[in-house]
């Protein structure tokens, strides 16, 4: 696969997605995502791949949306090719794990895409926050509604109206990152974690995100009985016979996604 704004490889069961525009400090643009959205799409049609990383460079994870192309776009424009379309958001509808390794500044659009992964693997040089108080803006990647969610009201709130950066270990105290290593480490520790879940059993994990990202947006009683339905599909499973008999036996499962 080909790209002029990402690199990509596979590393096993792992999909592996490198931001690919130094010359802006990875700000994303139209076609940047276009190009997100595609190997997304790609990965989630291959069986092969169970996990998928994306990273960026040690300078910048993504320093934000890209200003210059975003400052001529009409209404109309923005509403259709970010929102109707979905391509800004399509990393968070992914069906398979999706981790961000975070180096370097992920602010404003950047902060918005990596909180849209199931995980964020921050570098201890990372950067978070969300400046588009600075710009006359509002976050418009959901970074107003994602951030009070992982961070709480009052944190957000402080992080979106000052536009103030934070330290990769503050936005671990916060709850915004589930990890900090060493920068020279970043790559190995998300690809450990992504073997990791590769080997899950991939039905199992597919519902798993729904039934959290699902049960979220429901009141608990709703979310509950989500739960239970999907615990009936995946009680069902090829894969849940091999995991219960696996346990049974004392050996490792091999599971196979059906």
């Amino acid at each position: 696969m080909s790209y002029q704004n990402i690199l990509v490889r596979t590393e096993g069961a792992v999909g592996i997605v490198t931001l690919n525009r130094p010359q802006a400090l990875n700000a994303l643009n139209t076609a940047l995502m276009d190009e997100l959205t595609e190997v997304i799409d790609t990965f989630e049609a291959d069986p092969a791949i169970r996990c998928v990383i994306l990273t960026g460079s040690e300078k910048a994870f993504a320093a934000g949306a890209d200003i210059t192309e975003m400052k001529s776009k009409t209404f109309a424009e923005v509403y259709k090719e970010d929102f109707i379309t979905k391509n800004w958001e399509r990393v968070s509808r992914a069906r398979k794990p999706v981790i961000a390794a975070v180096a370097g500044f992920a602010l404003g659009g950047g902060c918005e895409l990596a909180m849209m992964c199931d995980f964020i693997i921050a570098a201890d040089n990372a950067k978070f926050g969300q400046p588009e108080i600075n710009l006359g803006l509002i976050p418009g990647y959901a970074g107003s509604q994602r951030l009070p969610r992982l961070v709480g009201r009052g944190r957000a709130l402080e992080m979106l109206l000052t536009g103030a950066q934070i330290t990769a270990e503050e936005a671990h105290r916060i709850g915004l990152v589930n990890k900090v290593v060493p920068a020279a480490s970043l790559l190995t520790e998300a690809r450990a974690l992504a073997h990791t879940l590769a080997g899950k059993a991939p039905v199992a994990v597919r519902y798993i995100l729904e039934a959290v990202s699902g049960g979220l947006e429901m009141s608990f009683a709703d979310a509950q009985d989500y739960e239970a339905t999907l615990f009936g599909l995946v009680s069902t499973t090829d894969d849940m016979r091999e995991g219960t008999r696996a346990f049974l036996e004392k050996r490792k499962a091999a599971f196979q996604g059906r």
